[in-house]
């Protein structure tokens, strides 16, 4: 039996329907991470599991136990919130105390879980700041401390990281999932960066007009999307419909791209295009290809030695093995269901 299930779980806002049917099973201890683009109801699904906000018809059990209508203190569930919430006139050890204060925790034993969870979010000697004096990272790591010392059985993160610089955002990012082995704690972030849902999770729920679009580990949606927009939410991929109104897609780093043409062999299907575009992204380039017909974006490491350069002419190669084909009707189904 799963620890947290959802089953057909609906829910309306003013008549417009954010959750369809949501049907959702999250093992003991697993990192799971609710993705998909704004609005699409991952952050209602979230609100719905801390019993936050109600749903209109389906079940939401926890370790067996049908809790849909039970309220959140009841259901020892710990949630992060995108503004961390942190009581200005608290020191950061009075924020974390709150939570144990309110279980009724002793003196000594709150004393012991404070310094213990103060050490693991790496902020040991700061127990006597004020929110004020601290940065926006240290104030989410007060959040976190704050979360994990009450012992809660279930860990929900509501994008944590909006408002983090990238650099300290990925740090934070190591941090939670090396916290989240460290305790066994059922992890469910939300997030709607891709990037970050395949860096932290064990497996993905990727959430679309209120339905799960696909689900699975970080790889599998990756490399095997099974619908258009899995396609390019995930990974990026080039799509374009051909002659036969088939829906193709192929990754940009699947791409070979060189100045002469190769010898064609069976396999494989060969373009030509111009560059119209050069993006960087650190060591990869990116170059977007006017093919005549579309525009295909290519990775490719950087390399000096063989440098492109906008309008140059050249020859892309992809094996037909690393494209993936949607029947139109695909296509077609999901903007009728949206």
């Amino acid at each position: 039996m799963p620890y947290i299930e959802f089953k057909n779980v609906c829910k309306s806002f003013d008549g417009q329907r954010v959750l369809k049917n949501i049907n959702i099973a999250i093992e003991k201890g697993e990192f799971i991470t609710l993705l998909g683009p704004s609005g699409c109801g991952k952050t209602t699904l979230l609100r719905s599991l801390a019993g936050l906000t109600g749903v209109d018809s389906g079940k939401i059990f926890l370790d067996g136990r049908d809790v849909t209508c039970a309220p959140p203190k009841e259901r020892n569930i710990s949630m992060i919130f995108q503004q961390y919430s942190l009581f200005p006139t608290m020191t950061v050890r009075q924020n974390i105390n709150f939570g144990l204060k309110m279980q009724k925790v002793g003196r000594e034993e709150s004393r012991r879980r404070i310094e213990k969870s103060l050490a693991m979010v790496n902020l040991t000697g700061s127990e006597n700041k004020y929110p004020s004096q601290m940065s926006g990272g240290e104030q989410q790591r007060v959040a976190l401390a704050r979360a994990i010392v009450t012992r809660a059985r279930v860990l929900l993160l509501d994008e944590p990281f909006s408002a983090i610089d990238a650099k300290l955002r990925k740090a934070l990012q190591i941090q939670i999932r090396e916290i989240h082995n460290t305790l066994g704690m059922t992890t469910v972030f939300v997030t709607h960066d891709q990037e970050e849902a395949m860096r932290m999770s064990d497996r993905i729920y990727l959430i679309h007009g209120g339905r799960v679009e696909q689900s699975g580990t970080p790889m599998n949606l990756y490399l095997h999307p099974q619908t258009p927009f899995a396609a390019g939410f995930m990974g990026h991929y080039n799509l374009y419909h051909d002659a036969r109104g088939e829906y193709r897609a192929v990754r940009p780093e699947s791409i070979e791209m060189a100045r002469r043409p190769w010898e064609e062999e069976n396999g494989c299907l060969y373009m030509s295009g111009t560059i119209v575009r050069i993006i960087p992204q650190g060591n990869i380039l990116r170059y977007t290809v006017s093919t005549g017909e579309r525009r295909l974006d290519v990775d490719l490491l950087y390399d000096e030695r063989e440098s492109f350069h906008t309008g140059d002419a050249v020859y892309l190669k992809i094996l037909k093995k690393n494209m993936i084909v949607y029947q139109a009707s695909c296509l077609r189904a999901a903007k009728a269901d949206d």
